[in-house]
């Protein structure tokens, strides 16, 4: 398994968000847990471009506390099919050629600062919805089965790399209690590994190639991926949380 970062700096990160969180003594503080449904799409070396036909299944579940009605803080696990093969919409002749694919399961671990537009929890509000903004920091683990070439066997792998989740959506409320919400999520991640395809590889032969003196292929062909570009997922789906309590915290 390839570790990009260690679990104390993730640790760390967290910990800078509860430090930055905003505590305004002046409003209610509430909690909430929910979950979601939606689907997940990757872009790295096997694809370039967001491409929906090659989509899985995502799931969520968080809990979230709101500091006003502004700022909440939400820690949540995220699990995701991802996917991605040269056969089904290749980039270019010689990815074709390569004819590299993986599929796996993706677990995320994150904490995330949402940011509410409009008061939409005030109960005197005019407003019933809000748009929001969110960005933290998260761990993903990837468990998957893929091949770099058409040459090479199909093989288990894993991959653990920090994320840096940010997007936004809409939030609605339903009743006192119950908010339904559409999102769209970004996860860069600090890996290039997520497709098994990364700077690193040797370069694979698109002729047959001549040997040198000493017996070895001579280094002719294509790099395997972009080593100036890490690999992305991205999130879309609906959310459901319910509000459990409220605890009211007045100024003296």
């Amino acid at each position: 398994m390839k570790k990009v970062i260690s679990t104390r700096t993730i640790l760390l990160l967290v910990a800078c968000l509860l430090a930055c969180a905003p505590l305004n003594s002046g409003f209610a503080q509430s909690y909430e847990v929910g979950g979601g449904l939606g689907t997940a799409v990757y872009s790295g070396d096997i694809l370039r471009k967001i491409d929906f036909a090659q989509k899985g299944l995502q799931g969520t579940l968080f809990g979230k506390r709101n500091f006003d009605n502004v700022w909440s803080l939400r820690l949540g696990v995220n699990m995701a099919e991802l996917m991605a093969a040269d056969s089904i919409r290749p980039i270019d002749a010689v990815a074709a050629l390569r004819n590299a694919h993986f599929k796996g399961r993706v677990t995320e671990l994150s904490a995330i600062m949402e940011f509410n537009f409009l008061d939409y929890v005030n109960h005197k509000s005019e407003f019933r919805y809000s748009p929001y903004a969110f960005f933290g920091v998260g761990m993903s683990f990837l468990s998957a089965d893929g091949r770099v070439n058409a040459s090479l066997p199909v093989e288990p792998y894993e991959v653990s790399t920090v994320v840096i989740p940010f997007g936004g959506g809409i939030k609605y409320m339903l009743t006192e209690n119950l908010t339904l919400g559409l999102e769209l999520g970004f996860r860069p991640s600090l890996s290039d590994y997520l497709d098994q395809l990364d700077s690193t590889l040797p370069a694979q032969s698109r002729y047959a190639l001549p040997l040198d003196p000493k017996g070895q292929a001579l280094p002719e062909g294509i790099n395997y991926g972009n080593p100036y570009t890490k690999d992305w997922y991205y999130f879309t789906g609906i959310t459901l949380s319910y509000t459990l309590t409220k605890a009211r915290c007045f100024t003296y």
